[in-house]
This record gives C-alpha cells, structure tokens and sequence, in this order.
C-alpha cells in the first residue's frame, strides 16, 4: 500500500489523495471488506449484487462463488492474475462498448479504485463475508511502546495503529474542557461553576471517574440518553399524516428516560418495547414501553383506504425495526430484494408477519372529527389525586342509585338523578383531564402476503409466516407461531443476533461520545455504509457489552475513562489536512450541540431551567400563525404561560409536520423516520434564531439580572463573572476588553433609547427585578446575548 513519506511516487500520492483515508493507512495489504467490497456494493451490485429480478448476465459479485466459480477461460477473477481476470479487464477497458459499469449507469471507478482491485487480484483474491453479518470475534489486545498512556484496552487498539504510523495521540484535553465535555456527554447540561472548581481542585488520583460516576448517576443522564433514543424510534407528539393530530404518547418517552436512569439491561429494553404486553403479567411500565409499536405515522382521516394504509404502517414499522436494532436498511425490500445486502422480499414481509397482532384498525375507522377522548388500545394514568377523587366518585354513584330504587318520591328521585348525572360528568371530566397513553395490545393475527412489487391492490403474493431473515437462519417454536417476544429473544441471543445488536449500539454510543461512529454510517452496516476504521476494537467492545449482560452505563464508564476520549480536540494543520474526519482517533472532535442542549444550555446559564423529570409534552414561545396550515381541524399554537415555559428541550412538543423553529433551526428531525446520526449544519438562520428566539432573549435577560446582582461591583468584574458562567473559564484580556466594548456601546444606544431598554427588558414570562435600571439591564442583556451565540457556548469540546 502507499504510504505517505517523503519517498512516495506522484502515482502513490494521486492514490492515496483519490481513495478512502483508512486504505491510506492501512498496512501491507488490501482488505476485502475494508478495500474491494465497498467498490463493488457502489459500483456494481445494483446489476450483479443480491437482487435476482433485476440481475444482469446471471453474474453475482457478492458472493465469492459468483466471482469465482466459472472456468479459467472465462474467469471473472483469477486469482494472481489480474491480466486474465475479466473483472479488471472490463474495469479497466477504453471501450466504451466493453467498459464496467457501463457509461449510461452514471458511475464509474476511479483510476485509485481500479489499482486497489488490481492489487487485491495479484495478492491471491483473498474473499472474507461481510464484515457485519459475521458474529464479532475475540481479538487479542495489540501491545504499545508508550505502556504509560493507555488506561484501558480502548487505548491500546488506538495507540497501537497510531504507532505504526509513527504518529502520537493528543495532549489530555484540560479539566476545565473534560468536565464541560463530560457533563454535556452524560447530562446534556453544562457544569455549574462550583462543580467545576469542585474538580479542578480535586487532585486525588481518583477525581475523574468520581466525576464520571457523579454524572452517570445523575437523573439527567436519563434525558440525555434519550434524546438519542427517541431520534432512533421516531418518537413525536403527532401523527404525522394528514391533519397531523396529537396523540397520547409521552409516558413512552418518560419510559425511556427511566430505563437509562435505572439502567435496564439493554436486552430487556428491547424485550419490553417490542413485546412488553406478551411477558407474562405484565407491569404498567411494560405496557406503557409497548408504545413504541404505536408511534409510528399514522392518518385519522376517513377516507383513507384500508389495504393501503396497512401496508403503508407495515413498511414504516419493519424500515425502524430494522434501522434500530439491526443497522439494516430492509424499507429497500418492500418492492424487491435488496439490491446491495441478502435480505429478500419475502424477508421483509415474514418480518411484517411478527408484527400482524397489532390492532392497526384503531388508525384507520375514525375520521377527525370523530376521535373519541381514548383511542384503544389506551390506558389512563391517574395522579394518587384523581384515583382518590375517582373512588370517591364512584362509591358517591352506587350510593346514589341504591337511594334512586328505593325511594318513592317524582321530586327526591329528580334530584338523585341530578346529582347522579353531576358525578357523571366530574368523572368524565377526570378521564379528558388525565393522562393517557397509547399501548399495544395483541389481537389475532391477520393475514400476510408478499407484495408484488409493494402492490397493495395486488393480493396474488403467497402468505407469509413469522420469521428472522433467511440468511440469519431460522427461528423455531413449539408455538403454532412465532411472536413479536420470539423476535425481541432472537435479537439478543448469543445464538441468534444479539452479539450483532451488541455490535450495532456500540457503534452508537462512540458516536455519542466521539461525533462519528467507528463504522460511520450508524443505520446501515450493509453494502451501501462503511466498514469500521478499527474493526477489532468495534467487535471487543461489542463482546464486553453482550458479556456484561447489556449494562450501558458500564459500556458508556468504560468509553469515557478511556484515555482517547480525554484526549484535546486541537487539531494541527497537518491532522486537519491528512485526517480531516479524525478516523486515526488521534484527537477528540469538536461539534455544534444538538438543538435540545443548545436551549437547555442557555436556560441553565440564565438560571430558568426548570429541572423537573418526566410530564406531558410542553409548548414553548413559538411564531405567531406558524401552525397556519395545518388543517383537519385548523389549530392555533397556544404557548404555556407558567414555568413549563422552560423545561428543557426534550419535552418540547414534536409536531412532525411543523416541528419547532428553533429545534428545525438545529438540525432536530422531524421524526418521520428513524434517524441514527443528525446532520450539522451551520446557517445565517441557526445565528439569527440564537439572537431572537423569545427563549434566548428572556434567558439572556435573566442572565443579565444575574451579573447585575452577584457579577461583583466593577464591569469587569462582572464581565469576569458573566463569561465564566457561560464558558466554564475565565476570558483572556482581549475578550474582557471587547465585551467591555460593546457593553459600553449599547449602554449609548440605551440611553438615547430609553423605551427601546423597556421593551427588551419585558421579554418573555419571567418577572424582571423592578429594582434594576431598565437601560443598564438592557445593555447588560446585549452582552449576555452576545455570550450565548458563542461558538465555544455552543459547542462541544
């Protein structure tokens, strides 16, 4: 392979400038997975890959039998003879009419792609199986020069390939920086000063990971995880189709928060989701867990047609069902088989078969305006209040028509009968009032047939039953049929996917905690995402989640104690230019904050946050006739107008059509689909939403007030007191003195203005100190601002 050193050809550096950076590193020789299959699945599977109806010339490149099995005057691949190997001669030809693939398909190989194959062939054709659809293997922990660095086997997967290239990690990141990366990592908040100064003054070898278990058991960590999760599962407020109507889903997301502060067992997570209501006596929080079946899009219009809709929330379930627990992308086989992977269509619709004892009807029979209060299958989830008001009511009911049969006065009897109908009405009034909840319900299955070509009017497919996919093997009862808690076994057996699932949230979590996932692409392990830039690392860390019986905080402690995530994210020139999406791991990464933590981040700087766990969803300011298309019926976004107002982001009301501008602003998705890794952008409206969004200004106003009242009594002081609380450090001289600065200017504007520092001073619910200056509050509150569109303010480190 080439090598960057001073001694590389023109053509070794045009290769190495042209291809993947980790072929660029790679040692001594081509790796199929890593090298050659990921050209092929690009290139040339979607007309000689899994997909049998649409394959050409009866060849297949995913196997090695169909790159290998024909005779040596027509081979395909000769193995060490890539001049008699047709793959690289049609790769390589200047005949447009012999060339692969062909100019009319839009690709083609690079010159870089073509020497890679080249090599691989003349190296003997080596073939291994898809890296992801092998069971994680056992790998022994590589040996380093600098015994000193590593603090766990993390450490030496990444020093060791970094040795070889004659490279060294980063400088350990400041305590400063690791506790405010540390705290947005596990809480998703930033750190409060004392803690700060609480573990930069602990020298005990031992204040790390006192740190790291403080956060961990932190109820915020619950949150933080499952803001992740609910991005997964695309969990909303709203149905999603049509008229995009609320539904009653909440207590699913208080679900999640719970499970991650008590740290389920990740494999009965999935158990409870999945099938929670086929365990045997179920609990009320295993019922509330089977929400995740219900919160898929659905249409409360009446006319929608029924076969349709069926298969339009069969497709929607198997697609998430497969992007979060098996990285796959199986929506593809709903019309055909996989064109990249070996899942068929037949696959995906025994896949659908596991989940036919869903009652979807309750979706499809009522039109708009004839929702009822409850739409089965639901439960109530009374407060201790109202079931003690609902036991008085109905005790006051039986009283009362005991006392209607028994007597004998048209005037007593009228007033009982009054009084009865009253108790109606205050129980009724309780049921609108509560709390509600979709769950699932299993009701005998009805039929599933293969789609042609996803066909819903088509019905000559032949019946499918339950089960996993062909290639994985075969799942067996002694049942007449298998159900969604057989499924929800399989995915965390030894002996079916579970060390595979173990592989596909390990992978996530480093994302969480390194911005980018070993394999990078986090919802597709198959032919169209990419293999892993430390295979054996993904794979250890993915046998000591299984073996440590799931237990995620163990695998995120282990993760964060490693000396790689402690590492500085400054990056060199030379690093920026070399290795510019840091897959050597030779640095920690720096990225903007998810929408949720940018808003919580500025509500615990100004002092608002309200930190209570769990609740209905909230509504925060919002524009005005935002909500002026959503029809079916016609709706008007009403704010909340008590402390609800600055809860944090995670309880934001998810209306999947018109999702919250500020949350849209940052890059939060919509939740139509599952979403594993949300994109980063950088817009003039994310800049402007930081200066405007009510939220912030009213946070940077109680900011204000803050360093007005405890700041200290000089402006720089005060400067000091206000850049600390945002940042977690003290400002350098130059930043003291262009605060100061603007500060001074907007003092001017204000004072020349002064009903414009009146008006600003009224920002939002939150009372302002009469005592202070409206002028001086308001120039103040200019600072603040100012210090909460920070990059550093909004950015993890």
């Amino acid at each position: 392979m080439y090598r960057l050193t001073s001694r590389h050809t023109l053509i070794g550096l045009l290769v190495c400038l042209a291809l993947p950076i980790q072929v660029c590193f790679a040692q001594n020789q081509v790796s199929f997975n890593r090298d050659i299959r990921p050209i092929l699945s690009r290139n040339c599977f979607h007309c000689h890959g899994p997909d049998s109806t649409h394959r050409e010339a009866d060849l297949r490149l995913d196997l090695e039998t169909g790159l290998k099995s024909t005779t040596d005057d027509a081979a395909v691949i000769h193995p060490g003879k890539p001049d008699q190997s047709q793959l690289f001669e049609r790769i390589s030809s200047k005949d447009t009419n012999l060339v692969m693939p062909p100019a009319d398909s839009g690709k083609s190989l690079k010159p870089a792609e073509i020497e890679l194959i080249k090599q691989w062939i003349a190296a003997g054709a080596p073939w291994s199986k898809h890296w992801a659809y092998q069971q994680p293997q056992s790998s022994s922990i590589p040996d380093v020069k600098n015994q000193s660095w590593p603090v766990n086997w993390i450490d030496r997967f990444i020093l060791s390939r970094l040795e070889q290239q004659n490279l060294q990690p980063a400088a350990e990141a400041d305590q400063v920086t690791l506790i405010r990366r540390l705290s947005f990592d596990l809480t998703g908040l930033p750190p409060t000063p004392q803690a700060v100064d609480q573990f930069v003054k602990d020298q005990s070898p031992d204040a790390y990971e006192k740190l790291v278990d403080r956060l961990l058991a932190s109820p915020h960590y619950g949150e933080r995880m499952a803001i992740y999760w609910l991005d997964l599962v695309r969990f909303a407020d709203t149905v999603g189709y049509h008229g995009d109507q609320d539904h009653h889903i909440s207590p699913y997301r208080d679900y999640v928060i719970r499970a991650f502060n008590e740290n389920l067992p990740f494999d009965q997570f999935t158990r409870e989701q999945l099938a929670g209501d086929l365990l045997p006596n179920p609990s009320l929080q295993q019922k509330i867990a089977t929400g995740y079946n219900r919160v898929l899009q659905t249409s409360h219009e009446g006319g929608v047609q029924r076969k349709e809709y069926l298969a339009i929330y069969a497709a929607d379930r198997i697609r998430n069902f497969s992007g979060v627990w098996m990285g796959a992308t199986m929506g593809c086989c709903q019309c055909h088989d996989h064109k990249y992977d070996p899942y068929t269509t037949k696959d995906f619709y025994s896949l659908v078969s596991f989940f036919a004892d869903i009652d979807e009807d309750q979706h499809l029979r009522r039109g708009a305006d004839r929702i009822p209060t409850i739409r089965e299958p639901e439960i109530f989830l009374y407060t201790d209040q109202e079931k003690q008001q609902i036991s008085e009511i109905e005790a006051n009911m039986k009283t009362t028509q005991q006392a209607l049969k028994t007597t004998k006065q048209k005037e007593e009897q009228k007033t009982l009968k009054q009084k009865l109908e009253q108790l109606k009405k205050d129980r009724a009034a309780i049921d609108k009032r509560a709390l509600k909840t979709m769950i699932t319900v299993s009701i005998k299955p009805r039929e599933i047939r293969i789609l042609p070509r996803g066909n819903w009017l088509d019905e000559t497919g032949p019946v499918v039953q339950p089960a996993i996919p062909e290639f994985l093997g075969t799942l067996k009862t002694e049942k007449d049929r298998l159900t969604r808690l057989d499924l929800a076994n399989w995915l965390s057996a030894e002996d079916g996917y579970g060390l595979m699932l173990a592989r596909v949230m390990a992978n996530r979590f480093w994302y969480l905690f390194f911005g980018r996932g070993i394999a990078p692409v986090l919802d597709d392990f198959g032919g169209q995402g990419g293999p892993p830039h430390y295979p054996e690392l993904l794979d250890q860390l993915a046998l000591k989640f299984y073996k440590d019986h799931w237990d995620v905080k163990q695998t995120i402690k282990f993760i964060v104690m490693s000396r790689a995530y402690r590492q500085s994210s400054l990056e060199t020139p030379e690093q920026r230019k070399l290795d510019p999406f840091n897959q050597r791991l030779n640095r920690q990464a720096r990225f903007r904050l998810p929408a949720e933590m940018i808003r919580d981040n500025a509500l615990t700087v100004s002092g608002l946050l309200v930190t209570e766990i769990g609740g209905p969803s909230v509504k925060p300011y919002q524009p005005a006739g935002y909500y002026r298309h959503l029809n079916f019926p016609k709706r008007k976004y009403v704010a909340d107008t008590d402390d609800r107002q600055w809860r944090r982001g995670l309880y934001v009301h998810w209306q999947r059509q018109f999702l919250h501008p500020m949350l849209k602003a940052f890059d939060a998705p919509s939740r139509e689909e599952c979403t594993a890794q949300r994109p980063r952008s950088n817009t003039p409206i994310a800049a402007m939403t930081l200066l405007n969004d009510p939220t912030f200004v009213e946070a940077s106003r109680k900011y204000a007030e803050d360093v007005l009242l405890n700041g200290g009594d000089s402006d720089a002081q005060k400067i000091g007191y206000a850049f600390t609380k945002a940042t977690s450090r003290a400002p350098e001289n130059r930043e003291t003195e262009v605060l100061l600065n603007l500060l001074n200017s907007n003092r001017r504007e204000y004072r020349s203005q002064p009903k414009a520092a009146v008006e600003l001073t009224k920002s939002g619910l939150a009372k302002t100190n009469q005592e202070l200056n409206a002028k001086e509050l308001a120039a103040w509150t200019e600072v603040t601002r100012a210090l909460l569109n920070l990059n550093e303010v909004v950015t993890r480190n």
